[in-house]
């Protein structure tokens, strides 16, 4: 399309803004971006290029000069542009007064009335928020914004699977809005929806404008699919837009550290295989009935369980004597492991025992990891892991979490971070 006519053309509104924004995020950006600026130069000379300059400001990323441009119009459309710009800048009182402005000129009257009730919901008037959604009655329930202010609201208020009905209507009246698709997104993360996950921020991101958010988060999801040419493009785009962005330049540097890494196949086999040995059940070797019965008394069913035991507690056990050593001795002998090899293992793995802890201590180290508010990465680490508690994560010490996959010193800082919240800290650290 022509953008230089669309933008000039003699009536501008939606219908031409939406035509323009497949442009914008296709090969004539660079000219949907020259145009803008030039219309941006002619402004002061005509209010109706301010206006329509204003909006190209928007889409380009540019809210200040957007803002600067569009202050004080006496245009609906630009009054709620306007507001959108003040609302990226997190000036949801001013957003929610231009919204307002935007109403009271006729542009879009129910839609304004919604965008301004979330930006009061974002502003901490969530009462206020919901009771301006309902007071737009039928006329506004048949709006895709409707549902999703209303899906906002309820996540607010902690009803995720309400939120997620109400964001997956809104997606399917308006199946191109950025901020319903990234809303949904991230509801489909949090719930290990991946693949979904992926698929609706890539919708998300099809065309301007672009959420920092949406790029960062689909990084991360990218990166944990090994996907690491994808995931740094997401990461090198926020920084083009952004470039003091410290997430995406510290999960930068962990895709250039990951893909530095070296994988010795070998060395894989071997700890797969060991770890195959270390699970067989002592009941698949030959060992005489009453050293059966003892391991059996002592809750010792595999060769690991002996690998975490030391030769003094096994002659603890009862009936458990020199000759039972001597045969459970020859038996690990055989397989190149010996008695209480990883006792240290034990050590790390055992429960830690609230008896000398208060209530209020038992509790913060009884509380599920979920409950940090972890980013997409660190809870996907956690949860291979195997680490639900935040007493188990404290059992860990940041070499240990360091070395799990995708796992960076972004990650740990962060977790490092939310246990300082609870007054607790890493094992060694």
């Amino acid at each position: 399309m022509d953008i230089n006519a669309t933008l000039y053309a003699p009536t501008f509104g939606p219908d031409e803004i939406r035509r323009l924004l497949s442009s914008i995020a296709g090969p004539a950006a660079s000219e949907f971006r020259r145009v803008v600026e030039t219309m941006q130069t002619e402004s002061d000379s005509n209010p109706t290029y301010r206006v329509r300059s204003g909006i190209g400001m928007y889409y380009l990323g540019r809210p200040l000069q957007a803002i600067e441009l569009l202050t004080g119009c006496n245009d609906g459309l630009g009054r709620f542009y306007l507001a959108q710009a003040l609302s990226t800048l997190a000036r949801h009182a001013e957003a929610a007064d231009e919204f307002d402005e935007a109403a009271k000129l006729g542009f879009r009257t129910i839609e304004s009335k919604l965008r301004r009730a979330g930006e009061l919901r974002k502003d901490g008037q969530l009462e206020e928020a919901e009771k301006l959604i309902r007071s737009t009655g039928s006329e506004g329930a048949r709006l895709a914004e409707y549902s999703y202010q209303m899906g906002c609201v309820l996540f607010d208020r902690g009803d995720s699977y309400g939120a997620i009905e109400y964001f997956e209507r809104a997606v399917d009246m308006d199946p191109h809005d950025p901020r319903m698709l990234f809303s949904l997104a991230v509801q489909n993360s949090r719930y290990g929806n991946d693949e979904e996950a992926i698929r609706l921020y890539e919708r998300c991101l099809s065309k301007p404008p672009y959420y920092t958010g949406a790029l960062l988060n689909l990084g991360l999801l990218y990166e944990d699919k090994e996907q690491y040419s994808a995931a740094q493009y997401c990461f090198e785009r926020v920084l083009r837009y952004d470039p003091s962005n410290e997430r995406a330049m510290l999960y930068l540097k962990d895709i250039e550290a990951t893909s530095s890494m070296y994988y010795d196949e070998d060395t894989l086999k071997q700890q797969q295989k060991l770890e195959q040995l270390l699970n067989r059940p002592v009941t698949d070797f030959e060992l005489s009935v009453r050293s059966r019965n003892c391991l059996a008394g002592m809750d010792i069913r595999s060769l690991g369980d002996l690998t975490r035991i030391s030769e003094q507690e096994l002659l603890s056990g009862k009936n458990f004597g020199e000759t039972s050593l001597n045969e459970v001795r020859d038996l690990m002998r055989q397989h190149n492991l010996t008695i209480g090899q990883n006792l240290h293992q034990k050590a790390r793995e055992a429960t830690p025992t609230f008896r000398d802890m208060s209530p209020e201590e038992q509790a913060v180290l009884s509380m599920p990891v979920t409950d940090l508010q972890l980013s997409v990465r660190s809870r996907k680490c956690m949860a291979r892991l195997g680490i639900t508690t935040v007493g188990e994560l404290m059992q860990h010490t940041p070499d240990e979490l360091l070395a799990a996959k995708n796992f960076g010193v972004t990650s740990l800082n962060e977790i490092r971070a939310k246990l300082t919240e609870q007054g607790l800290k890493l094992r060694n650290d």
